[in-house]
Formats: C-alpha cells, structure tokens, sequence
C-alpha cells in the first residue's frame, strides 16, 4: 500500500519513533470558521483513518481533500469548488497548526488572496474496520491549459511585448518643470515632445492633434536622471582582476538586459547610467553608457555615440590590500608607487606599439607587430579617443595621477568617489577633470576615513563639475535625494544641486548634447514627479525615456497583477503532482532528498565539488528568474572577494 508508514522501528532491541508516530491524533469531526473567506465556505472538516491503515483521509463539506501531518501542523489541498462552486477551477492551500486541542492556520486561494481558519473538534473520530468504497468514479474535469508568459522580454514578471510607443506629440501642461538649462525653473510651464525630442518648452503651448497630453497640475517634471557610476545589468561579476591591466575586456559585451535592477530604477526616474569595470586593477576594462530601456535586448540598451571610456583604480583595491591569494603569490603591484608605475609602463609599450606599426606600413619592417588589443585600448587613451574614469580616495594619490596624466596628455573624464577631493578640488579643477563621488558614504574603510559630507559642494565652489553616483543598485532607485543632500550638506542651491544627477553627469560622460536637462532638440528623456524631486515624499509616477513611457505607476499596478495572477496559476498547476505524492499516489520523485548522493556512496570528486560551489555562489547572486541586481563585486566595499 502506497499510503502505509512506519510508525517505529527497533535496532538492536532500541526503540526509534519515526515523524509518523509523533503525529498528534486529528482524526474526528471539526467545525470551521472562516474569515476572509468566500460565502458558503464549508464548516465541517472529518479526518478519518483509511481502511487498513495508513494515511489518514480528510472531507471538507462533501469533498475528499489531501492532507499531510508532520507532528502537530497539518497541510491541507482542497479543490476550489468546495468553496466557489463547481465552475471554480484551482487549488485552495491551507496549513495550520494543532494547539490545545484547536486548530487554527491561513490559506491561500488560487487567485492569491489569503484566508484565515480556525476549527474546533465536534466529535472523536469512531472506529471504523473497514473503509466505505465509493459507487461511482467521478468523471475527471478536462484539465485546463495554463502557458506562462512567453511573448515578452524578460520573461517573467514586469517584462515588455515590445518597446512602449513612442507617439507622435507628447504635452505635459501645466507643470513645474525644472530644466536643468538656461531656462532654469519653470512654474506652471509645459513640455512638448516631438518623435522623442524635446519641441518646445514655455508655457500656454497649444496641444497638437492626436497628442498624448499629460496634466502637470501639481506635478514637477525633470530631466531624466543620470547615474554616473553604476554596475547594473552587468553578468556574473564586474571584475576581472587576473592582470593589473586589462583595458582589452569590455562591460559591453557582457551586458544583462534581464536584471530587474534596470525595471527598478526607472521607478526611481533614472534613464541613463555608466556601467563601469571594477576596481581590482589599476588599469581596468572598458565601460559602456546605456539608457534603462527595459524589455529591450542588451545591444538596444547602449546608448549610441556615447564617449568611450576606460575604468582606473587607485588604492587599497588595486594593491590587494585586504585580499589574500589562494596560491599566496601575491599580484604585482603590492605598493602605490607600484600601481603608477605599471600604468606609465602601459602608455611606455602602447607608444612602442605605435610606432612598430608606422615602422611596418613605412616598409621598415618585413613583418607587422603582432595584434595587441590592450594596447591598441591604450593608445585610444593617449589620442583623447578614451577617457578616464578612476576609482580614487587620497589626496596624495590623486596628486599623482594628475601629474601622470599630464605628463602622458590623457583625459580623465572623472575622478570616481574622490571622498578626497574637497582637499584637492583646485588642481582637479585645473586637470579639466569631473568628480563624480559619494553623498555621505564614510567610516567603510579605512582609506576613506577623512571623507565628508560636505565634499560634493566644496568641489563644485572650486570649479569642479560635481556628480553623486550610487554605485550600488538599490542605491540608484533614489538618486533625487541623493542630489538632495547638496542642499543639507553645504548649501548648494536647489536646481544646481540636481544637476548633481542630471547636466553634471552628462558633462562628465560627454553626452550633455543629447541628455541631461530639458533643452529644445534633446532626447526626450524625462521624469514626471508628484512632488519637488528633491523631497524625500516624491514619487516618480512616469519615466520617459526617447519619447516613450518606459515607467508609469498605474502600468506597474497593472503588472504586479499579472504577476501575481500567473504565478498563482503556474502554483496550481505543480499543486497536481504535489496532491498525488501527499496522498501516496507517486508521481513527484521522493522528495527534497532525491537525487542527493547517497551516504554509503562515492565521495564527490574534488572538480565536482568546485564546480558546485561556484554554483551556490551563483546562486546568491541570481535568486530568481531576473539578476536581482546585486554583483557578487562591485567597487567600493568588496571589490575582491
């Protein structure tokens, strides 16, 4: 018999109780209350022993439910009609628990919506010899068919079926609207927008025909915010830390247009980040600008004619400082005077690269120089063709890559976190380079012990064009208040402090012609906000990415149903096999433990193992059908684990 259990075992003349026999009795009649409930719920509930044993069988009303006990708590699956009728198609889940003598637990229906019970025991269960059979078989339903959704990117919860439109005109009236521009702040203003460019800004704009016209009253609209340093969308690490320089590898190539990361920060009004390389390195990869375009594939997320760029680092990362190598050899550079000598060594080969091809092509030489990707990244860098992005902390530091780079003629875009700079924002300022940093993040390590608040504001009085990033995903779903902390910490005036998120960080990743403030022939990239975006109570209600509604509050509402709505039909469905191995029928292997290594078997293989262990590791980062966006790496806390 399929449902029979051993109830006690004895070895060597010791008793062993098993799960089975530590089972508290809830055979008998119960009577139910519900809340929450539908009408006409039944409201009693008969547990009885089958005949010769095993399993106990359970009735809810007038229809036979699966139940599982293990001790005290008991599962029950009951088929939907029992509370919605015959037409109800699905299954009703409900556990509770067994306490003096009552139950009492909660339940799911199959639409989602909880229930609560509570049951009281009417009468013991009688002692029966031998189970009634039943007449008649009942005819099985058809089962109805139930596909997830496959017609959409992601393919999962919140993806697209395609890019939003993008129509014609667009009118927003009557609005705040904070331009970031020479226009400065615009009250009871309107924004018109043409086939995904900015048409006009001003106020009384008459509505072109067939526009789709968005009332502004009470709203403030900005420009799109700009996340300077991000490691979004980035797959499987954000580092490649083998080589002190690898300036060969590109973000681009390994962009992860699933990560939810990209959905949840549009909700936080960010339509444009830069996906930088780690900082294990001093002379790291390459980055790759995008647009937050969600549901699009990863080439459709780049941002095109964006400046390219390269990651440096600066540090205790790049001098591995807190990280010990498995082997115990230890990567070169160890030392700061290391970390600038293999960067001048780099731009010392790169220049003799150059000039062996010219020596080739002048027919100096039989034979070309054999291919070198790094230092073709290189050379781009000396040209002005790649600009520098570098991870950095310390004054003395800084200093010294401000004299490398003027002896080597490089652009350095930005100085990333620069929790320093305050001390050294004139010859920043004099370099012609950003500082792109960190609000109020201090005291993580030690290197950043000096950092303050007051950074930000100390280096755009010096002339620095001034950015706050996140570089952390959660982080980026709230960059307005970010820029916020411009105006608490140093009193930076409210539409220069969110610059901080908008022109400032397009200055810095040169791509201030298209984004970055609302300005006549710009994309049209824009957030509609229910409050000053610098208040901590305002919510982004629409982010507007080329002229496409790409967030809306009502058309998550609308997918957070549908994701419910399909996950619970995709949950019934795996209810069938789950009902028939609870009831001893079979058909859903033999529980958690199947497949797993016997105990008496072989040991698992060293080369298994590993491999099994970079999976965990995987598994941490990715948890769901989506990246979470969370890297197992990312530039300032744990850059090397």
């Amino acid at each position: 018999d399929s449902s029979a259990e051993i109830t006690d075992m004895w070895v060597d003349g010791i008793h062993f109780p098993t799960e089975a026999s530590l089972k508290m009795d809830a055979k008998g009649a119960w009577k139910v209350t519900w809340s929450g409930g539908p009408e006409g719920a039944p409201t009693e509930l008969k547990i009885e022993s089958r005949a010769g044993g095993g399993r106990s069988r359970a009735r809810l009303g007038d229809k036979d439910v699966t139940l599982s006990q293990t001790r005290n708590q008991l599962t029950l699956l009951a088929p939907a009609e029992v509370f919605q009728g015959k037409d109800a198609k699905g299954t009703v889940r409900l556990a509770g628990v067994i306490l003096d003598g009552d139950m009492s637990g909660t339940g799911l229906m199959p639409d989602g919506s909880a229930i609560r019970w509570r049951a009281t025991r009417a009468a013991a269960a009688e002692k029966k010899t031998e189970e009634k059979k039943t007449d008649e078989k009942k005819a099985e339903k058809a089962e109805e068919k139930f596909f997830a959704t496959a017609d959409a990117y992601p393919a999962g919860a919140y993806g697209r079926k395609g890019p939003p439109a993008q129509p014609q005109w667009v009118l927003v009236k009557n609005a705040t609207i904070w331009t970031s521009g020479p226009a400065g702040r615009i009250a009871g203003g309107d924004l018109l927008v043409h086939n995904g460019r900015v048409d006009k800004i001003g106020r009384g704009l008459a509505s072109p025909a067939g526009a789709v016209v968005i009332d502004g009253t009470g709203k403030h609209i900005t420009a799109g915010l700009i996340d300077c340093h991000s490691h979004v969308a980035i797959s499987r690490g954000v580092n490649e830390g083998s080589s002190a320089v690898t300036v060969e590898v590109r973000v681009g190539d390994v962009l992860d247009a699933t990560d939810i990361g990209l959905y949840r920060q549009l909700a936080g009004g960010l339509t444009t980040a830069n996906l930088l390389h780690g900082s294990a390195n001093p002379m790291g990869g390459q980055n790759q600008v995008i647009k937050l375009r969600w549901g699009g594939l990863p080439d459709e997320l780049k941002f095109g004619g964006a400046k390219p760029g390269v990651k440096f680092a600066l540090g205790e990362n790049v001098k591995r400082s807190n990280f010990q190598s498995a082997s115990g050899v230890q990567r070169y550079p160890a030392t700061r005077m290391g970390v600038e000598q293999v960067m001048a060594d780099t731009f010392a080969q790169a220049r003799d690269y150059e000039r062996a091809n010219a020596e080739w092509k002048d027919g100096q030489a039989l034979l070309p120089p054999r291919r070198n990707l790094r230092l073709e990244s290189a050379l781009e860098m000396l040209k002005g063709e790649r600009v520098i992005h570098i991870h950095s902390y310390r004054q003395d530091e800084v200093l010294m890559f401000i004299r490398l780079a003027e002896r080597e003629k490089i652009t350095v875009a930005t100085f990333q976190h620069i929790l320093e700079g305050y001390k050294v924002a004139d010859e920043i300022a004099k370099l012609g380079a950003g500082g792109s940093c960190f609000s109020d993040w201090w005291a993580y390590k030690f290197e950043v012990a000096d950092a303050i608040p007051y950074a930000g504001a100390m280096m755009r009085a010096a002339g620095v064009v001034t950015s706050f990033n996140s570089d952390d995903a959660e982080l980026a779903r709230r960059m307005n208040t970010e820029a916020a902390k411009a105006v608490k910490y140093g009193g930076v005036p409210e539409d220069e402090a969110l610059k901080f998120v908008t022109l400032n960080a397009a200055k810095q990743l040169r791509i201030d012609d298209r984004v970055g403030s609302l300005e006549v022939g710009k994309d049209a990239d824009f957030v509609v906000w229910s409050a000053s975006p610098l208040s901590t109570y305002a919510r982004a209600e629409q982010t507007w990415i080329d002229g496409r509604r790409y967030f809306s509050l009502e058309d998550d509402a609308a997918l957070r149903v549908a994701a419910t709505t399909e996950r619970e039909a995709l949950v019934q469905k795996a209810l069938v096999e789950r009902m028939k191995v609870l009831s001893g029928g079979g058909g859903g292997g033999a529980g958690p433990a199947a497949g797993a290594r016997r105990a008496d078997g072989p040991p698992t293989p060293d080369v298994v193992r590993t491999i099994q262990l970079i999976e965990e590791r995987a598994a941490l980062e990715y948890r769901s059908i989506y990246h979470n966006g969370h890297n197992g790496q990312n530039c300032s806390t744990n850059a090397l684990q």
